[in-house]
């Protein structure tokens, strides 16, 4: 195994691994909260039209910054968007980044409520941020004085929202975005990479943007979308915000390529979607399936489910995966996450979690 100890790496980073997933050939992969549905093969035509176009002048730059792309994704957004306030990027963590680079960096914090998403800690790393994990509720919930309070006591730079959370699955009520605004002093982020499988009623943090500069939305093309290999994210926020994230962001970051094909599947995102709501009936399926067989679940507006195993959810992880299906274990003792994939999937997970309880 290569070793670090001879270079000169910053030592924050020494004894640190890369953020990632296992990637395993096993019959049924549902750790990664990917669509589990591939894309539609007129879409893939489009895209591909769309590539095609692009090719005889790759030795050009692309638009570096993406404005028919930022169009493109106001006008799927709604709520009165313009481009001026939609920016894009590879991946909601690539948009996250650049928040950190223009809003936190060397002698600023960040704060999120775990758990949460595990990238946020380690985007704040990279971009010398200091990072305050507060805490949720027994039963992962936060409310919105539990949020004021703690944001009260750290008076962090940029706090992190997740709504859905990941790895939970559960929206914020709208009460704890707007308190949470009403008390932080810097900026306020709501990551929202999962918004388009919520339960019917659930309010985006989109409905809060106007009066609010200092609040930033970001969503993913990866999940909903079924575009994950495509790479990409973006967010929407006051004009200010974009400008600000423009000074950091590097040159033409979003390549032709990818702003084409971003742009086909946005042209067909009614194909696109149709997938989210079968991936609801199944996430819902899961939630009522384990609950009736006694598992601690998880509320989910997500396409993914937290369940409680038990015991060592390591070893339960194992059993899975002896079964055929991965899932994730993301570090909460005794819980595991399963994505919600295809009826067929659904039904293999079921079964091994029988293999499981056995």
């Amino acid at each position: 195994m290569t070793t670090l100890d001879h270079l000169p790496l910053r030592d924050d980073l020494r004894g640190l691994t890369p953020y990632g997933a296992p990637q395993l050939d096993v019959p049924v992969r549902l750790n990664t909260n990917e669509n589990s549905y591939p894309v539609p093969e007129p879409v893939v035509d489009a895209i591909g039209k769309a590539l095609a176009t692009e090719l005889r002048d790759l030795n050009r730059y692309p638009d570096r910054d993406a404005v028919a792309l930022r169009a493109d994704l106001a006008e799927y957004l709604g709520h009165g968007l313009t481009v001026d306030q939609v920016w894009a990027a590879n991946g909601s963590n690539e948009i996250q980044q650049q928040l950190l680079q223009a809003f936190g960096g060397p002698g600023r914090t960040a704060l999120g409520f775990t758990p949460a998403y595990s990238m946020h800690p380690l985007l704040a790393l990279g971009t010398g941020t200091g990072w305050i994990p507060a805490a949720r509720g027994v039963d992962f919930g936060l409310t919105a004085a539990d949020a004021v309070a703690q944001v009260r006591a750290h008076r962090p730079d940029v706090v992190f929202l997740c709504s859905p959370n990941n790895p939970t699955g559960t929206a914020l009520d709208p009460a704890v975005v707007a308190a949470v605004l009403d008390e932080a002093p810097g900026m306020v982020v709501v990551d929202e990479a999962y918004a388009e499988f919520a339960r019917p009623g659930t309010v985006s943090a989109l409905a809060v943007l106007p009066g609010h500069p200092r609040l930033v939305v970001t969503r993913t093309m990866s999940k909903a979308f079924g575009f994950a290999g495509g790479r990409l994210g973006y967010l929407a926020a006051d004009p200010a915000v974009v400008q600000a994230v423009q000074l950091v962001r590097l040159p033409y970051h979003l390549s032709a390529l990818t702003q084409a094909a971003a742009r086909a599947a946005l042209a067909h995102r009614d194909a696109l979607l149709g997938t989210v709501a079968a991936i609801m009936e199944q996430r819902d399926r899961i939630v009522a399936e384990l609950r009736a067989r006694g598992h601690r679940v998880a509320d989910s507006d997500a396409n993914f489910v937290l369940f409680e195993v038990g015991g060592d959810q390591a070893a339960a992880w194992r059993t899975l995966l002896d079964a055929g299906v991965l899932v994730r274990d993301v570090g909460l003792p005794g819980w595991l996450r399963v994505t919600a994939g295809t009826p067929a999937e659904t039904d293999a997970f079921l079964s091994a979690m029988e293999t499981l309880q056995s």
